[in-house]
């Protein structure tokens, strides 16, 4: 895996456990492309069937295999903090994971809340404002990958 310095830039398959580079900046995994592609794609999907007149059939599926993929797509996000982790030497881990934990528990629960609530009425424009959201953040990451902005 290749990661880059969040100083200088300079680009390296870190091998060690050397949370800095030689400049003092810390090393972030590069995954910017990749991730602009996602979420442009998964946005865009949104867009489109939010604008979509067609009726959903109702055939959203929970199946096992449905789920296991979903969960190894939302955690390629947890392997690039983890691997981070390993590499920064003063993380209390398992205070770290467990604030995480809390954390997305508390936001999931009251995500499915306000989508029970609401989900209804508003999905198109939700399923819209969602995808904008995310094509957005993408272009935010490939613009701060190319040097365009930096936050």
């Amino acid at each position: 895996m290749n990661f880059v310095c969040t100083r200088c830039g300079r680009k390296e398959a870190v091998t060690t456990r050397a949370a800095h580079c030689t400049c003092g900046g810390l090393w972030k995994l590069e995954a910017d492309l990749p991730a602009f592609v996602l979420l442009s794609a998964i946005g865009a999907g949104m867009i489109k069937e939010s604008l979509s007149k067609e009726e959903s059939n109702g055939n959203d599926s929970f199946s096992f295999k449905t789920m296991l993929l979903l969960a190894l797509a939302t955690s390629i996000d947890a392997l690039a903090v983890g691997i981070t982790f390993a590499l920064l030497p003063d993380v209390n881990v398992p205070l770290a994971v467990c604030l995480i934990g809390i954390t997305t528990f508390v936001c999931s629960a009251a995500g499915l809340k306000v989508g029970n609530l609401f989900g209804l009425k508003y999905k198109a424009k939700a399923e819209l404002a969602g995808g904008i959201i995310l094509i957005l953040i993408g272009l935010k990451i490939l613009l701060e990958h190319l040097g365009v902005i930096s936050f």
